[in-house]
């Protein structure tokens, strides 16, 4: 049980405030920049959730993520398949 405690409070961290400057960019707090290994010229996907927040996350992870699935499904497809047979 206090395992699981530390893994979720691994997953949720309050880094720090940005603002919002004049050319509507903002600066990623250190600690999260560090954390995430994000660096100069990394290519970020920014997602809308809800109408008052936004995720943040490295193009190369999405792609491992979709990838992931991708392979995933295609074996989920052969159980249903083989089952419908």
């Amino acid at each position: 049980m206090t395992n699981m405690m530390n893994k979720h409070k691994n997953c949720e961290r309050f880094y720090g405030v940005a603002s919002i400057g004049e050319k509507g960019q903002i600066v990623i707090p250190a600690e999260a920049r560090k954390k995430m290994e994000f660096k100069k010229g990394d290519k970020l996907l920014v997602f809308g959730m809800r109408d008052d927040m936004i995720a943040i996350t490295k193009i190369s992870k999405i792609e491992k993520i979709t990838s992931h699935l991708s392979n995933r499904l295609e074996a989920i497809r052969g159980i249903i398949k083989k089952l419908n047979k």
